[in-house]
């Protein structure tokens, strides 16, 4: 996982296992509060991280319990960039939009909601960023929401 690694940056290596999101979205927010991001703003990287990790945990590792989610994420420029790589091989097609009404009326299933969600609050979003071993999706949030 490629980051600008310097005395900005946090990095943390969950185990495949839903519930340990919660530690990078505790990680993270704290983070976030440490540069001066408002409550709200704190919200939305809680939930991109949060949305993301478990991405990486069930469909790039497919649950694999011996695989790991690296996470990294550093302030620049009125910026956090969140890098989430997992041991998966990255993501073929581009997903298409859910539709959300058909979500909400639990007429489809919530596929794709997650990505949805993380493009809807962040400013930026890659994915298939190479890393050594697996897939990379990076994300940048701004300060203000723009």
């Amino acid at each position: 996982m490629k980051t600008n690694s310097n005395d900005r940056t946090v990095k943390l290596v969950l185990p495949n296992t839903v519930g340990y999101e919660r530690i990078a979205m505790a990680s993270l927010a704290s983070f976030a509060k440490m540069y001066g991001f408002a409550p709200g703003r704190i919200e939305d990287l809680k939930t991109v991280v949060a949305e993301a990790a478990i991405n990486a945990m069930e469909h790039g590792n497919r649950g694999r319990p011996d695989a790991v989610v690296n996470i990294a994420f550093d302030f620049c420029d009125d910026a956090i960039q969140i890098m989430v790589a997992d041991q998966g091989n990255g993501i073929k097609d581009v997903l298409p939009q859910p539709d959300i009404e058909r979500i909400v009326h639990e007429i489809d299933p919530p596929v794709g909601f997650g990505l949805y969600l993380i493009r809807q609050l962040a400013n930026e979003v890659e994915f298939n960023q190479d890393v050594d071993d697996g897939h990379c999706l990076r994300i940048v949030i701004k300060k203000a929401q723009v």
